[in-house]
């Protein structure tokens, strides 16, 4: 019997991306392996079940009781774990950091569990990289967002009522979702910049034609990541930044590291002295907020200033972000599968690096 790869209709909160497409679902049975499918499973993300040429569909129950690998965009339920049988594959963004009773549940269901959110950053990841396909999609919503909530136009307008001058546009942190946001910022006509503490990043955000923010701080780390700063180097730098902001119309902050809280850039002192009618959208509200005001899900408003904290927004173009994220989650099935059989190879660094659980032993302690 070939292998069956299945997939749910997902359920958390907003959520509409799905992790098969009708394209990956083709790729798939072309390596010889069924998918499988809740009815109406790619439905919200724009994928009726018609669209599907390639799949089969069956009630929530029968898809557990059959897979042999279920894909999934977020993590499921507890009871879709109850659902599979032993040795079941699990494969989608797990989110494992702090949550150890969901990594403590798929121990003991002996299901083994590949959280994508764990893959190295190195080159040969990069096609199975969901943080990065997804960030794209966040910066360029993000933009979006802030371009709709401004009071200001984004671009120079020269009307019979007068001149317009282009809003100036901040994007802080310069990775793939900043820099998806800069790119926004100067399609919608915007003079943007763009802020990192990683001065390697200054290249990226001047070829897009924005210019770096020098703040005379430098925090260079490992994995693509910048390391924290120290006490000194991060009261130089919110010195420097206060006092430029004072000038700024729309801050879209995206700084962020896997498991661990955001860190804080921007304070209420900063907030207070920002002009009335400004306007700061903050990426990072999910893991805390890179703005101390921030509330997530929320909007707030401080001395004239609004503050929004905008949730999962890859969810919110749900079509395209799930076509990125089931080319990820193809690619990686790929290294699971060998001449037709589930033989995942733990030599392989993608592989155990990014396993959090597998035949009943725990192997991820973060």
């Amino acid at each position: 019997m070939p292998i069956t790869v299945a997939a749910l209709r997902e359920t958390a909160a907003g959520e509409r991306r799905v992790a098969i497409t009708p394209e990956m679902a083709k790729k798939l049975r072309g390596k010889g392996l069924r998918v499988l499918l809740e009815h109406d499973a790619g439905r919200a993300a724009g994928f009726p079940d018609s669209s599907y040429a390639e799949a089969e569909f069956a009630d929530a129950a029968a898809v557990l009781a059959q897979a042999d690998l279920l894909a999934c965009v977020l993590p499921p339920d507890a009871a879709v774990f109850a659902g599979l049988r032993e040795g079941t594959v699990v494969v989608g963004q797990l989110r494992p950091y702090g949550a150890a009773d969901r990594v403590a549940a798929l121990t003991a269901h002996k299901l083994t569990a590949f959280s994508l959110e764990l893959l190295p950053r190195t080159t040969r990841a990069q096609a199975m990289d969901v943080l990065s396909s997804q960030a794209a999609v966040a910066g360029y919503r993000a933009m979006l967002i802030a371009a709709e909530a401004s009071p200001k136009f984004f671009p120079m307008l020269t009307t019979a009522a007068g001149t317009i001058r282009p809003s100036k546009v901040l994007v802080i942190g310069a990775g793939v979702a900043g820099l998806q946001a800069i790119a926004t910022a100067r399609r919608l006509g915007a003079q943007t910049e763009g802020y990192d503490v990683r001065p390697e990043t200054r290249e990226q955000v001047e070829s897009l034609g924005a210019k770096f923010l020098e703040l005379g701080v430098s925090a260079a780390g490992s994995g693509g990541y910048a390391r924290e700063l120290s006490p000194e180097e991060r009261a130089a730098q919110q010195q420097a930044l206060g006092e430029h902001l004072k000038s700024i119309d729309v801050i879209v902050t995206t700084a962020a590291v896997p498991g661990r809280p955001a860190p804080k850039i921007l304070t209420a002192a900063m907030v207070g002295g920002m002009k009335p009618g400004a306007l700061i959208v903050d990426l990072a509200a999910e893991s805390g907020g890179n703005c101390e005001l921030t509330k997530p899900g929320e909007r707030v408003e401080h001395g004239g200033v609004v503050i929004l904290g905008p949730l999962n927004l890859p969810a919110g173009a749900p079509l395209h972000a799930s076509e990125m994220y089931a080319r990820n989650v193809f690619n990686f099935i790929e290294l699971l599968v060998h001449d037709g059989e589930l033989r995942p190879d733990f030599g392989d660094e993608l592989v155990a690096k990014s396993c959090l659980s597998h035949a009943g032993e725990m192997r991820f302690t973060g």
